[in-house]
């Protein structure tokens, strides 16, 4: 009998390796998520999601690129949802609805991605 057991990253956690699989989906809704309380809230600026971009990547790019294990995977994505939100911010100033577009098309994309998994 050939069993096909998948690897486990040396160094990895089981948080850790459940974020991985479901890491890009996470950001997503988060980056759905704040497009829309920006696009709706008078509290939050665009320079606040400039702010939190900014310091979303380089806490990965510092801290996440030298790690393993869930500490990663929260850097990536906090990184990776405040970069889609910081593109969303960057579309909505040049074209006003298309905020609520796109974060129409992140929420999508994400319950795709939810529904295909069988797991």
């Amino acid at each position: 009998m050939n069993y096909e057991l998948p690897a486990v990253e040396h160094g990895s956690s089981r948080s850790g390796r459940w974020l991985r699989e479901r890491r890009l989906r996470v950001a997503l809704w988060i980056a759905a998520f704040e497009v829309i309380f920006a696009a709706f809230s008078a509290d939050v600026s665009r320079w606040t999601i400039v702010l939190l971009a900014i310091v979303g990547v380089a806490a990965y790019y510092v801290v996440g690129r030298t790690r393993k294990g869930t500490l990663r995977q929260v850097l990536w994505i906090a990184a990776v949802s405040q970069a889609l939100a910081l593109f969303a911010v960057a579309a909505a100033s040049v074209i006003g609805t298309f905020v609520l577009i796109l974060a129409g098309i992140f929420a999508l994309v994400a319950l795709v991605m939810i529904f295909r998994d069988r797991g």
